[in-house]
């Protein structure tokens, strides 16, 4: 979790806010001034500072001032005594992230800090994603162009790639849908002693059974209506090199005896035909299913997944390697700023927070799908928020909130909070289980929060 200084010369606000940010498993680091909260900054690098404006020992402006010298990218909130908006622009003008009114109250601590860390989290992953540009380009001429990211769950990725690569054994591939299977079998094949031979793709989900077997093992001329010539399968066709079975959970039942005799034989016939063909053939094959799973309710055979499940390599989704994220995007803007709007040459911080707090349930193939919307209608150097997708600016009309202007900053928090607790409770049905975790909160906490706005 975070690391946060809070810098105030009031015992008890400092206290209270030290008590918030532990209750939410953040770390604390307090000091009475300014000059106390510098040198703490200097001993302990934060990740979010909140600092009082006025102090004795140095003022919230001295703080904001050393501290962004000393690290640009912390975001930095100042505690002020009034809550209008003249004292809110001149906070941000000196440089604030953000800015917390008198008397302060936890729940939009809470939410401030949330934000504010995940500001952070963008700034520095922008920072490491501009940093990696040369890493990725000479990666291009390296070992694993394909598999762009860092972090640790991507370096076990590639350590397993490299291995499985050394053998001629069969790989099985198990990843959600859009995190990139076919990017890791060609990686495979690249890195193999079959890398001079052919890459013959075939997705298993996306045929007939009928259609399937002809295009695995071909077909003979008059085989069936409308095989009016000899056809060669992508089994042929791959000999010396390696065959990528995508979808393979989606094989009919009877095409799976057959697949598994072509695998255990190394031999087929050609639909039509009577002569067996030998090939030499390295299978890697792909599913988004949980073949064990399949196996279970027999709909997929034991024998053929064992066959199939030697090496397995295992892809993280998305929302389980975060930090790889604004490498990711700077890697599609990369590629795609090209062909789709040559003026774009990153993306700014605003746009980048909002690509971190989202879920991806569509994975990496998402990701690049929305950098490329972003693209077209991005209208200066950099992708902004008016520039992303619907789904990342709050979605459709009915799923936005109403501001009331004329209430203070914390009545204005309180209201929203509600607006959105409202639009969760109704999408889930009135259960609060369910509303709990579309607001990913305690359900504790939404029996608070039900309580607390008065909510039925």
């Amino acid at each position: 979790m975070a690391t946060i200084l809070l810098i105030d010369d009031n015992d008890t606000i400092r206290d209270g806010l030290a008590h918030t940010v532990k209750k939410m498993g953040h770390t604390p680091i307090t000091a009475s001034s300014g000059h106390a909260g510098i040198e703490a900054f200097k001993a302990k690098r934060a990740d979010f500072v909140i600092t009082d404006l006025k102090m004795e020992g140095g003022t919230g402006v001295e703080v904001l001032r050393s501290i962004s010298a000393l690290d640009g990218d912390v975001p930095i909130m100042i505690i002020t005594g009034f809550g209008t908006v003249e004292t809110a622009v001149e906070a941000m003008k000196l440089g604030a992230f953000d800015f917390l009114t008198k008397p302060i109250q936890p729940e939009v601590v809470r939410l401030k800090v949330e934000r504010a860390i995940e500001l952070c989290a963008a700034r520095r992953g922008r920072k490491k994603a501009d940093a990696m540009t040369d890493y990725l380009r000479a990666e291009a001429d390296g070992k694993f162009p394909e598999l762009v990211g860092t972090g640790d769950k991507m370096q076990v990725v590639r350590r397993t790639v490299e291995k499985v690569a050394a053998s001629d054994t069969t790989v099985f591939v198990a990843g959600e849908s859009g995190t990139g299977k076919e990017l890791i079998a060609r990686a495979i094949h690249r890195l193999s002693r079959r890398a001079n031979g052919p890459f013959i793709k075939v997705n298993c989900g996306a045929l007939t059974e009928t259609l399937l077997e002809s295009e695995l093992f071909g077909h003979e001329k008059g085989a069936f209506t409308g095989a009016i010539k000899q056809k060669l399968g992508r089994f042929e066709l791959a000999d010396g090199g390696t065959l990528f079975l995508d979808e393979v959970g989606d094989v009919p039942p009877a095409m799976q005896v057959k697949l598994l005799r072509a695998l255990q034989e190394q031999e087929f016939e050609r639909v039509g035909g009577e002569a067996p063909i030998k090939v030499d053939v390295r299978v890697v094959s792909a599913t988004n299913k949980d073949l064990e799973a399949e196996v279970a309710a027999s709909r997929f055979r034991q024998d053929l997944f064992f066959r199939l499940h030697v090496l397995p390599v295992k892809l993280p989704p998305l929302r389980e390697r975060r930090e790889d994220i604004p490498l990711l995007c700077n890697h599609f803007v990369a590629k795609l700023a090209p062909k789709t709007n040559a003026r774009v040459r990153a993306i700014g911080d605003a746009a980048l927070g909002r690509i971190m707090a989202y879920h991806w349930p569509g994975n990496v193939r998402e990701l690049e799908n929305a950098i490329e919307q972003s693209l077209v209608f991005a209208e200066g150097e950099e992708i902004t928020p008016a520039a992303l997708p619907q789904f990342l600016q709050g979605g459709a009309e009915e799923d936005r909130l109403d501001v009331p202007r004329e209430l203070s900053l914390p009545e204005i928090l309180d209201d929203l909070e509600r607006q959105l607790i409202l639009k969760a409770y109704a999408k889930a049905g009135r259960v609060k289980t369910e509303t709990a975790r579309l607001l990913g909160i305690k359900t504790s906490a939404l029996y608070y929060k039900l309580e607390k706005y008065g909510i039925e």
